[in-house]
């Protein structure tokens, strides 16, 4: 037998350089790697070893005096009679930004428009807009200060043409959502009270109203309470790193878990939840300024646990196709492309190609090329290609 030894040392030399690379590599991503793996051990122990979320609850339970001071701002413009003496199946809050008007346009022209929703669907969907306010003339829009109009008059302007924009006097930032989470949840509970569901959604959120409605009708029909449906993340983390958009120091929360919260996104509850969450405001300190975390943390406090479902989409954006549309409820990050999306979501082809034993293979077949990926993709989980 004769031994090649210049083959030998040739995947000798190989595997010496794939092992420097592969080292080189770990070392430039493992602080980052490593922060990440250590924050969801230490999460997951917390979770299901130590347990301990029911200190959260005592250790952010205030005053209610001092809780007023996270929901006591005055209404800029508001609508108290929006939902007076209607069958209101769902309230929806859109989280809008008072310089989007774009944004609201479009969906008051699509999945949000309460007269088709009326008309089509055949049941009451009041859709209003959640924001705070543009406090200094720096803030304005370029546009609003080329026409000499205050961006405020150019609201005013346009909830008359509309009624439908809830604002209050707080300054609109991502620092202040958990305020526009407080607004939307008191606000229902003084003025819309009497709706079966209600949801919250960020404004560049595209929506599937058709299949909500049927899917919330089915689920009334049962009389199901404590729901509270969407993406869910458990076992997550705090992040601690500074240059992080989601940073939380830790003297604002110092446990190792959240509790189980919906992306913000888009996630719809029941109404007796969403009176539970109004109570649960009252009396927690909300100076946590990620208003879905928020959310758990309230949720958890009254004894709620979020149910997952997988056509909600959380962040992520889902793929193009008529059989994604067929049971689609949620996508996120649409704005230019939210007409065409409404457009072909909603043909009746959607439901004349997917119907029958060959449409459901078909689609069967579809979705698992868009959703099993061999990567993490923050949509529809492989689960939903065969559901």
């Amino acid at each position: 037998m004769f031994v090649n030894f210049r083959r030998i040392r040739r995947c000798q030399c190989v595997q010496l350089m794939t092992t420097c690379l592969v080292l080189s590599v770990v070392m430039v991503c493992w602080e980052q790697l490593d922060n990440g793996v250590v924050s969801h051990v230490k999460s997951y122990s917390y979770r299901y070893l130590v347990n301990r979320f029911t200190y959260i609850n005592k250790s952010l339970t205030i005053p209610r005096e001092q809780a007023r001071s996270f929901s006591n701002f005055r209404y800029l413009l508001d609508h108290p009679d929006k939902c007076a003496n209607k069958d209101v199946l769902l309230l929806l809050f859109v989280k809008t930004s008072p310089e989007n008007i774009e944004r609201r346009n479009a969906i008051r022209s699509t999945w949000g428009n309460e007269t088709y929703i009326q008309n089509e669907l055949g049941v009451t969907v009041k859709v209003v807009f959640a924001l705070g306010a543009l406090q200094t003339k720096k803030d304005e829009p370029s546009w609003s200060k080329r026409s000499g109009v205050g961006f405020q008059e150019q609201l005013v302007h346009e909830d008359r043409l509309h009624g439908d924009l809830i604002q209050q006097d707080f300054l609109d930032s991502f620092h202040n959502l958990t305020l526009k989470l407080i607004l939307q949840f008191h606000w229902m509970h003084s003025r819309c009270a009497h709706a079966r569901f209600l949801m919250t959604a960020d404004d560049d959120i595209f929506v599937h109203m058709p299949n909500l409605v049927s899917y919330l009708q089915d689920v009334s029909s049962r009389g199901i309470s404590d729901f509270w449906i969407g993406r869910v993340h458990r076992g997550a983390p705090p992040i601690r790193s500074k240059d992080s958009k989601y940073y939380v120091p830790f003297e604002m929360y110092q446990w190792l878990s959240y509790p189980d919260y919906t992306a913000g996104a888009g996630y719809v509850v029941s109404g007796d939840v969403a009176d539970k969450i109004y109570q649960a405001t009252l009396t927690l300190n909300a100076s946590i300024y990620i208003d879905d975390v928020f959310m758990g943390i309230c949720a958890n406090a009254i004894g709620v646990s979020p149910q997952e479902h997988v056509y909600f989409s959380g962040e992520g954006k889902a793929p193009y196709h008529l059989c994604i549309y067929d049971q689609m409820m949620t996508s996120h990050g649409h704005v230019e492309d939210i007409y065409d999306l409404w457009k072909a979501a909603t043909h009746p082809q959607v439901k004349q190609r997917t119907s029958g034993l060959l449409g459901r293979l078909y689609c069967t077949a579809v979705k698992m090329s868009l959703l099993c990926k061999p990567y993490y993709f923050n949509t529809y989980p492989c689960k939903a290609a065969f559901l």
